[in-house]
């Protein structure tokens, strides 16, 4: 088989502005410049993402657009124009979109990644004008692109349900995670503080999590909590609530942080407690248990999946459910032990270069027909 000419859709990609999805494409990007030296990508990239965002080979190279993704309706408009003539012009074979949307009009196979469906399980989360664009465009993407791809079981699934897709047209490609968070285990240093990894999103549940911990302070008067993440829609009601509860002092909110500060959290975090309501796949949860840190999470799916028996499990919608797990997962010295030498065991399982093989293989197949 000839080298394929694969572009690579990063038009979405806000550094710094978009949360998980931007870890995903780099895990990805740097998963397949480790496992195929053969094909060339094209990574199609906006004003705002600098030329490192391509792995350091020849066989990978950046497009910058002229676009900005600050503006996401011009990003779409460029999206389902330029894009679509520069994918003629430089003769792709086939064309990965790392964030959710396809161009619609595009010449060459597509294979696009669904890293959730929460527009379809939850659009009370979305903005009223937003919404039905995002409905438009993704449902189009789905049925324009040869292949999907979903980051978990449960993903595919609402794919399917939703947009009535054939199974085989969907692949599970799990989400990996950065290896220097195995690291971090074997120099942890716990202090007092709570950590949360998370977008200030309302499905991310963390006004439950600020109710409880205004609960478990009552016992706990030394500890803080940090939920490091983008401000997202959530942000100023989180902040108005921190001070209503008296726990100004108590809860930082630093937002997105570079990675090196966010691996000394990690290392740093006495546990990690995530209570989000839904979820597409969940990094934070994985990260988390790769780096040997006590976590408790919702017993939702995805991260029953993830998290197997190496996290300590809640019910995010039972306040009381949510309180135990945080004094169980702070005070039983045994339980905590048992989930620092757990987590990494099962956090084992998921790597980038799985991601990437199966992400290549997709495009392969796409390319063929």
């Amino acid at each position: 088989m000839q080298p394929l000419t694969i572009g690579v859709n990063a038009l979405y990609l806000l550094p710094g502005g978009v949360g998980g999805t931007e870890i995903y494409l780099r895990g990805l990007l740097a998963g397949l410049a480790e496992i195929d030296p053969v094909n060339r990508y094209v990574i199609f990239t906006n004003r705002e993402t600098g030329p490192e965002l391509a792995p350091a080979r020849p066989n990978f190279r950046v497009a910058q657009q002229a676009v900005r993704a600050q503006s996401r309706p011009r990003r779409i408009l460029w999206e389902q124009s330029v894009l679509a003539l520069e994918a003629a012009r430089r003769g792709l074979d086939v064309m990965l979109n790392a964030g959710f949307t396809a161009p619609l009009a595009a010449p060459c196979p597509q294979v696009t990644m669904f890293h959730d469906m929460q527009h379809k399980r939850h659009p009370e989360n979305f903005r009223w004008f937003d919404l039905p664009v995002w409905q438009f465009f993704l449902f189009w993407s789905a049925h324009v692109s040869r292949l999907l791809l979903a980051p978990s079981q449960a993903t595919a699934g609402d794919l399917t349900r939703y947009y009535r897709l054939p199974e085989g047209k969907v692949r599970v490609a799990q989400h990996g995670v950065d290896s220097a968070f195995f690291g971090i285990a074997g120099r942890r240093r716990p202090e007092r503080f709570l950590l949360a990894v998370s977008t200030l999103h309302p499905h991310k549940n963390l006004d439950a999590l600020l109710r409880a911990f205004a609960v478990f302070r009552q016992r706990h008067a030394d500890f803080r909590l940090v939920v490091s993440g983008l401000h997202g829609f959530s942000a100023g009601y989180l902040h108005n609530l921190r001070e209503a509860l008296g726990l100004g002092d108590a809860v930082d909110f630093p937002g997105w942080i570079p990675r090196e500060e966010l691996y000394g959290l990690f290392s740093r975090a006495w546990a990690f407690v995530y209570p989000s309501l839904f979820e597409g796949f969940g990094l934070p949860v994985l990260e988390a248990l790769a780096a040997g840190v006590p976590t408790a999470c919702s017993a939702i799916d995805p991260l029953n999946s993830i998290a197997g028996e190496a996290a300590l499990r809640f019910d995010p919608r039972d306040q009381e459910s949510l309180l135990a797990a945080m004094y169980r997962i702070t005070e039983d010295d045994e339980l905590r032990r048992t989930l620092a030498v757990a987590g990494p065991a099962r956090a084992a399982h998921f790597s980038w270069r799985f991601t990437a093989q199966t992400t290549l293989e997709a495009l392969e197949d796409a390319a063929k027909g």
